[in-house]
C-alpha cells in the first residue's frame, strides 16, 4: 500500500532541482517506493508548484480539480501540495481544495517522507510550511545506470534579498541563505566519480553566493568558480540565474582565466527602460547592463546571452516597450523567456494600477516573441560551416539521431555508427540548419 509516486513539477530549474530531491528523499526512505508515470495508477500524488505568474497558478488549480475526480473513485490517494504556492497560500488551500492532505513548504520538502507515514497513521491534514534559513542537504540521486546523465543542476544558494517589486520568490523562497563551500565540492567530486563532466549551478541570485570556508576565509561566487575550476572530471561550468548588480569585477576575470564556464549566460534584464527598471526597483540602468554584455564580448568574442523580459509592467508606455525592442536589436539575444506581467500578493506592483490592457500585453508579448525567435535563426545560421565541441547527452529512438549542446548551448543533432559516444565531447561540423534545429557530421 502506498508504494507508487506520481509527482509534477511546474515553474523554474530550483522547482525541477526541488522534484528531484523529493523522489530521492522518498526512495532513500523506503525501497518500496518507486515512481510512476500515471495519475490514476499512483497512490500517491506529488505536486510541485510555481506561483510566480498566475498563468501557474490556474494550471495547478485545473489539474487539482482533474485529481478531485480521481480521488472520488480512489478515496485512499494521498494528495501532497509542496513549492512555491503551498508556501504562499498555506491553510487557504485546504479550504479551497478539499482534497489535499499534505501541504509543505520550500524549505520542509525533506520531511515528505515522514509527513507521508504520520498522515497513513493520523489521517488528518498536515501543514508543514516554516522557513529555517538553512539550505536543505541534498541528497545525491545519481544511481540509476540505465538512464545515466552527465550534467546535473547543483544549488548553490536559495532565497533572494533583492525585493523587485514584481516578485514574490523572496516571499516564498525566503532570505537568501548559500551553502558551505566545501559541501558543494564534495558533491561535485561525488558525481565526477559517476560520470558527471558538466554542471550548471544553480540559484535564485546565483552570483550573490557568498559563504565561508572552514578556515573562516570568505568563499564569494568567483572563489567558488575557481575551486571547481580545479576539480578533475569537471569539463563544464553553467550557472543559472544571474543578477546583473551582482556581476563584479572578479566575476570577468573568472571568464578570462577559467576556460571551462561556457560562452553562454543567462542575465535577466526585465525592461529596456531606465524608467521601468527603476519602478521594478532593479537597483540598476540599461547602461549598467549593456556595459556588462560588452565587457564579456571582449573576452569572449564567441558568447551568446539569455534573458528575461517582462512586457505590460504597470504604466509601461509605447517609448518604454520601443526601448526593450531596441535593447533585443542590439544585443541579439539567443535563448530568452519574455512573460506577460503577472499582480502578485504582498509585491510593491501589486498595489500599482494594472493600466494595460490584455490585449496590449499579448500584442507585445507577440512582438518581443517574433523579434527573439529572429534572433535564433540569426546565430544559427551564423554557425553553419563552424567546427564545434560539443557534449553528447542523448539518442532519439524516433530519428536515430545523437545529439549534444555546444559550448554556446546550442543543441545539434546528428548521425552516429557507435554506441559509445554519451558523456563524450566530440568535435562536430555543422552542416545545416533546417526548422530551427542544427545538424552537424563527426569530424
Amino acid at each position: 500500500m502506498y508504494k507508487k509516486i506520481y509527482i509534477k513539477t511546474w515553474g523554474c530549474q530550483m522547482n525541477k532541482y526541488d522534484s528531484n530531491k523529493i523522489v530521492s528523499y522518498l526512495l532513500s526512505s523506503s525501497k518500496k517506493y518507486h515512481l510512476v508515470n500515471s495519475l490514476l495508477n499512483s497512490d500517491i500524488i506529488i505536486l510541485n508548484t510555481c506561483s510566480v505568474r498566475k498563468k501557474a497558478e490556474d494550471k495547478l488549480f485545473n489539474y487539482l480539480n482533474i485529481i478531485k475526480k480521481i480521488k472520488q473513485i480512489k478515496n485512499k490517494l494521498i494528495v501532497i501540495l509542496c513549492g512555491c504556492v503551498a508556501t504562499k497560500e498555506k491553510e487557504k488551500l485546504f479550504n479551497k481544495f478539499n482534497i489535499i492532505d499534505i501541504i509543505c513548504g520550500t524549505q520542509n520538502i525533506k520531511n515528505i517522507p515522514l509527513l507521508i507515514k504520520k498522515f497513513i497513521k493520523n489521517k488528518k491534514k498536515i501543514l508543514n510550511i516554516k522557513f529555517i534559513n538553512k539550505i536543505k542537504k541534498n541528497v545525491n540521486f545519481i544511481n540509476n545506470k540505465n538512464n545515466f546523465i552527465y550534467n546535473t543542476f547543483i544549488t548553490i544558494m536559495e532565497g533572494c534579498n533583492k525585493f523587485c517589486s514584481y516578485c514574490i520568490v523572496p516571499y516564498t523562497r525566503g532570505k537568501q541563505i548559500s551553502r558551505l563551500p566545501e559541501d558543494i565540492i564534495s558533491e561535485i567530486n561525488y558525481l565526477v566519480s559517476k560520470g558527471i563532466c558538466e554542471i550548471n549551478l544553480l540559484g535564485q541570485n546565483v552570483n550573490s553566493y557568498c559563504s565561508y570556508l572552514s578556515n573562516k576565509k570568505k568563499c564569494n561566487f568567483s572563489y567558488l568558480l575557481n575551486l571547481i575550476s580545479e576539480i578533475n572530471g569537471i569539463k563544464r561550468i553553467k550557472f543559472t540565474s544571474s543578477h546583473p548588480i551582482n556581476f563584479t569585477k572578479d566575476i570577468f576575470l573568472c571568464y578570462k582565466n577559467i576556460s571551462k564556464i561556457v560562452d553562454y549566460l543567462h542575465l535577466p534584464v526585465q525592461s529596456g527602460s531606465d524608467r521601468i527598471l527603476n519602478i521594478m526597483r532593479r537597483n540598476y540602468n540599461i547602461d549598467y547592463y549593456k556595459n556588462i554584455i560588452y565587457k564579456l564580448l571582449d573576452i569572449r568574442p564567441n558568447i551568446l546571452f539569455g534573458s528575461d523580459f517582462i512586457v505590460g509592467f504597470p504604466s509601461e508606455n509605447k517609448y518604454d516597450f520601443k526601448l526593450t525592442l531596441n535593447l533585443i536589436k542590439e544585443i541579439k539575444f539567443d535563448n530568452s523567456y519574455v512573460f506577460i506581467y503577472s499582480p502578485r500578493e504582498k509585491t510593491k506592483a501589486f498595489y500599482m494600477k494594472d493600466d494595460i490592457s490584455i490585449l496590449e500585453k499579448k500584442k507585445r508579448l507577440y512582438k518581443i516573441q517574433k523579434l527573439l525567435n529572429k534572433n535564433y535563426i540569426y546565430w544559427s545560421k551564423k554557425m553553419v560551416n563552424s567546427i564545434q565541441k560539443i557534449l553528447v547527452e542523448g539518442y532519439t529512438k524516433r530519428n536515430n539521431y545523437y545529439y549534444g549542446r555546444c559550448f554556446n548551448n546550442k543543441i545539434v543533432y546528428f548521425k552516429n555508427n557507435e554506441n559509445n559516444l554519451i558523456g563524450k565531447i566530440i568535435n562536430i561540423k555543422i552542416i545545416n540548419n533546417k526548422k530551427n534545429l542544427l545538424y552537424g557530421i563527426i569530424l
